[in-house]
């Protein structure tokens, strides 16, 4: 992947956000290039924080367990994804695993690298606080306007999340109900009955087990509504 096109793939949350072209050759300069298998682990739960990878290729999810065993799927990572940061900024164990869920490839950023670079690019280093101090904020305002919805409302603001940007013409969640349960933390059961009473109001199809989004007005009232 271009340099160009790494420095268009960071998300606004991306702690890469707002690096230019140029910035992106010299960190794939400080970087390691490696390739995958689908099912491959790329980060382990538990596992020292010393390095991060940046997706280049492929697909991956995002999860952690609980202390009771069951997994919860955080995320899906495309191309231009930015993966174990925080571990490697903060030096602690991850809290989540990364796998593959496709073939791919990723640069691998070590944590000296990753100073190094900051050191000579003081303004990275500043954005890098700003966006992790927004990070936070963002993460109270998550859990504190979760707590106040029910489980249908707090359904569709995780269906909102998940719709994938590039494909946003289509409204399709790669994801099946198990999947989506274990994203938002409802059962299998709960999940199949909440959207098949969707399915019959028009605002969602089932297609093969995944779901697609077919009025996102009516998806952005439930997620907003009391429940």
């Amino acid at each position: 992947m271009d340099h160009a096109k790494l420095a268009e793939l960071q998300s606004p949350d991306s702690i890469f956000s707002g690096l230019s072209a140029e910035d992106w050759a010299e960190i794939t300069s400080r970087a390691v290039q490696v390739n995958f298998v689908k099912g491959k682990e790329l980060l382990v739960q538990g596992d020292p924080g010393d390095m991060m990878l940046i997706l280049t290729q492929g697909t991956a999810r995002v999860s952690m367990l609980t202390g009771g065993g069951r997994e919860i799927v955080l995320a899906y990572a495309e191309p231009g994804a930015v993966l174990g940061e925080i571990a490697l900024l903060d030096g602690g164990e991850r809290t989540a695993s990364v796998t593959a869920t496709s073939a791919g490839s990723a640069l691998q950023l070590g944590r000296n690298a990753l100073k190094d670079f900051a050191a000579s690019h003081p303004e990275f280093t500043w954005s890098l606080m700003q966006q992790l101090a927004r990070r936070l904020r963002t993460a109270d305002q998550t859990i504190e306007s979760d707590r106040a919805y029910a489980s249908g409302p707090r359904l569709a603001r995780y269906l909102k999340r998940l719709i994938r940007k590039d494909v946003e013409a289509s409204q399709r969640v790669e994801l099946s109900q198990t999947e989506l349960g274990n994203f938002a933390g409802m059962s299998r059961e709960h999940i199949n009955r909440q959207l098949k009473s969707w399915e019959e109001s028009g605002v969602i199809s089932l297609e093969q087990g995944r779901v697609r989004v077919l009025d996102a007005v009516m998806l952005e009232d439930i997620s907003e509504s009391e429940g």
